[in-house]
């Protein structure tokens, strides 16, 4: 998790290129059966480094899977306070996102609707609000055909 977190904030400093290879390093020895906390946290990150919908959604469902594998108990482990349920909004948020991107409005609105269901896991606070918001953002956009990419989404800018 060390190594992750020290990628993610080399993207999120600029060094974007730089975050990517070491992201994807780190998954290249975790591999696809490996820790699902560590699969999930990654992918998850990764996928924001990607301008591309179509890449940055291959991460975040492989970020989805890793969570659907993750017990409670494993995410305990590394900080008690962590509740899988929690993933879930946001999981679905970036799916939703990447689907509305590549046009594909069904599995956006699908996602969005996933989303929702699992707001009641959120915290209500800046980070809960945040996702919230971002939900309202995509479904907005989906509602007008738009596959711009939103100005508060994480992640590189073209």
């Amino acid at each position: 998790m060390n190594a992750i977190t020290e990628a993610v904030t080399l993207g999120r400093s600029g060094d974007i290129a730089t975050a990517r290879a070491h992201l994807l390093e780190i998954w290249a020895g975790i591999g696809v059966v490996g820790d699902p906390l560590h699969r999930c946290t990654l992918a998850h990150y990764l996928a924001d480094l990607y301008d591309d919908p179509a890449q940055a959604l291959a991460w975040d469902i492989r970020a989805l899977d890793a969570a659907d594998s993750l017990g409670d108990d494993r995410a305990q482990q590394y900080h008690a306070s962590l509740q899988v349920a929690g993933f879930y909004p946001s999981l679905h948020l970036n799916l939703a996102d990447n689907y509305r991107r590549l046009g594909s409005w069904d599995a956006a609105g699908e996602h969005l609707t996933a989303a929702r269901r699992h707001l009641n896991a959120l915290p209500d606070d800046a980070y809960g609000a945040m996702i919230r918001t971002a939900l309202d953002e995509v479904a907005e956009s989906v509602t007008q055909r738009s596959t711009e990419p939103r100005p508060s989404a994480p992640g590189p800018r073209s």
